[in-house]
């Protein structure tokens, strides 16, 4: 297998999000998207007593993308303008189809206010293509027991979206993808294979690990790969937590701001008056 070698390597810097301390990977001054992958957030692992919220999210609105939350450790609770509501907790995926638009929010989940404990997560933003912008919102709420795990040579792969060694993630995508949660032991090694025509990176939440069989990356980075091989292969240095993502590139232009990613600015405008209006979030035929 001919492999991949780095393009970028992105440290996650710490930012404000209102009050919740986030670590952002994408998007960054040098690199402003991955398409299809517009933004990674890390939050936590933060541990706190009975009663605190570490994420605590009001009411926001999207469009025109898919927000997904990966949650490693916690109690989520989201409800949606919609009348959704849905419970995650440590190990479960929600991946959300903001499509035409959608309020929601994301706050911590009664039994982990009632009990405490640590919270970590991923938030990603996944682009959607012109034709899939505004579709109807929907949610796949997938429990950590729907994602099929393998194990093999110390290192443990759960399929969310896409084929790996021949078995298929829950997740429905409006555009090819691959997202794989990897768990590395000391020394547990690991060969995946990414088709050429992906944009792909991985993102090392705790741990170290080696890339390829040469350099070694520690947590919190975020290694972006050129489109130039078939795969990568790596080895943890020590007890490690890596998302892999890779999907095939949107080639169309991009209009964002704040909540909302169109294709032009006068999508954009559109979507702040639907959202002044109280049309965002609500059944419309």
């Amino acid at each position: 297998m001919q492999k991949r070698t780095v393009a970028n390597i992105i440290a996650a810097e710490s930012i404000d999000m209102g009050g919740t301390k986030v670590k952002q990977a994408l998007p960054t001054v040098r690199v402003e998207q991955i398409s299809p992958f517009l933004l990674l957030h890390h939050f936590g692992p933060t541990k706190v007593e009975a009663g605190i919220d570490p994420l605590g999210v009001g009411p926001h609105p999207h469009r025109g993308f898919e927000p997904v939350t990966f949650l490693y450790q916690g109690g989520l609770h989201h409800k949606d303008s919609r009348g959704n509501e849905g419970l995650l907790q440590g190990g479960d995926v929600q991946w959300m189809t903001a499509g035409m638009g959608i309020i929601h929010s994301e706050m911590a989940s009664k039994e982990f206010l009632q009990q405490g404990g640590t919270m970590e997560g991923i938030q990603l933003w996944v682009n959607l293509p012109k034709q899939n912008k505004m579709v109807q919102p929907r949610y796949q709420d997938i429990k950590s027991d729907a994602i099929p795990t393998i194990k093999e040579h110390g290192s443990q792969v759960r399929v969310v979206v896409g084929n790996y060694n021949e078995i298929k993630g829950p997740v429905q995508t409006y555009t090819p993808l691959l997202a794989l949660q990897i768990s590395l032991e000391t020394e547990g090694y690991l060969e995946i294979p990414i088709p050429k025509n992906y944009n792909a990176f991985a993102y090392i939440l705790d741990g170290a690990a080696k890339l390829n069989e040469n350099w070694s990356y520690e947590k919190e980075t975020l290694l972006h790969f050129k489109n130039d091989g078939e795969g990568i292969t790596l080895r943890g240095i020590e007890k490690s937590e890596i998302l892999l993502l890779a999907g095939l590139p949107i080639d169309e232009p991009i209009a964002q701001w704040g909540p909302y990613v169109m294709n032009t600015q006068t999508e954009i405008l559109e979507a702040m008056r639907d959202y002044q209006m109280g049309k965002m979030g609500v059944y419309i035929n």
